[in-house]
Order: structure tokens, then sequence, then C-alpha cells
């Protein structure tokens, strides 16, 4: 059984919840996290460089001198890739580097992300923050109070407009209902913050 600490929003630890690990996979496969990961990453690339090949680029198509008797190398156009401002040979063009896995895999990938997350101790509950307006400046002074720095990833059970708009402007926090959580935004952050009925709609989601 892993312990996670619970805190109220002043930064005290009111108790500490056991979760089972066999729920979340019983271990980390860091292979298929691995591969997870790089599926997220490549989705994210935007794949617009590009170059200009020899008959794209400016110039004319006419041979800039015979091809014999010149004492120079024979040459076919000013577009050549050997000459400056030619075309590039087998440069990059626009494409996608987006792909697709399993459901299953990317499920198990999240397991495994959020159980790493448990035993490295790097999760924190919160209990009895429910902001009833946005309010930015109580929310980073709940992460002094806890004691958070760098990058964060708050976890809600739902959607929650107040709590969404007092983390945005937080630099290097992002917020997330856990049902939009993904192996890559888990591991990419140095602390998961939940609240407590986010850590149990997970749970029950895996006993389910």
């Amino acid at each position: 059984m892993i312990e996670i600490p619970v805190y109220d929003a002043n930064g005290k630890e009111v108790e500490k919840l056991k979760v089972d690990a066999t729920a979340f996979g019983g271990r980390v496969h860091k292979k298929l996290l691995r591969d997870v990961i790089v599926m997220y990453l490549a989705n994210k690339r935007r794949g617009t460089a590009a170059t200009k090949r020899r008959g794209e680029v400016e110039g004319s198509t006419k041979k800039p001198w015979k091809q014999k008797h010149t004492g120079r190398a024979r040459s076919g156009t000013v577009r050549s890739p050997l000459w400056r401002h030619g075309g590039v040979i087998f440069g990059p063009q626009p494409r996608d580097f987006g792909y697709s896995m399993p459901k299953q895999m990317k499920r198990r990938a999240l397991d495994s992300a959020l159980l790493s997350k448990f035993e490295d101790k790097e999760t924190k509950i919160l209990t009895g923050f429910a902001p009833a307006a946005p309010k930015t400046k109580e929310f980073v002074k709940m992460l002094k109070a806890l004691g958070i720095e760098g990058r964060v990833l708050v976890g809600w059970k739902d959607a929650n407009r107040n709590a969404f708009l007092s983390v945005r402007n937080v630099p290097r926090t992002m917020f997330l209902p856990v049902g939009d959580f993904n192996a890559y935004d888990v591991i990419n952050c140095k602390t998961l913050l939940l609240t407590r009925e986010a850590f149990e709609a997970l749970v029950a989601a895996r006993k389910g």
C-alpha cells in the first residue's frame, strides 16, 4: 500500500490516504510509458518545415553557357543545388508526424505515470479548497503553504470554472479534470496536486 498525504488549504497535513498499487497496474511499465510519451510529443510537432526544390526557386532555366570549350565545368541551370541560391536536395517538406496507439496502451501508460508519482512522493492531495470565485492570489498562497515549486498539474474531479480561472495565470501550472489526464502531462509535472474528490475518482475508476 502507498500512503499519500492530505493537506488543507493552509498547508497542514490532516491525514494520509492509502492506495493499492495493483489498482494502477502494480508496477511502472517504463518501456510502454516511454513509447506513449514519444507519441504525444510527435503529435505536438507542427511539421511545417519546408525548403524549395530546384523547380521552385527563382531563376532562369536557360543554360548559363555552352556545354564545351569554355574551360569551365558544364552547367545546365542556375537553379542547380550546387549553385548559390539554388534548390535544396532532399530538403524537409511539410508533413504530419502524428500517429496513434490503442486506447488500452494509453490507459496503461497513464496508470504507470500516476503510480510513479505516487511511489516517488510527488503527489499531494488537497482538501477543503473550493473557490467560490476566481482568486489567483489565494491559489498562489496555497501553493506556497504546501511548499510546491516548479511545474504543477492540478487535478479536479470535474471541470470547475472558478478553479480553472484561479490557476490559468500561474506560471508552470496546468489545470485538468482527471478525466482528461494523459501520461505525458502527468510525467511532465514535478508535482501532482489532486483534490480529494479527484483522487477518489481516479481510484474508483480503476476499481470499476
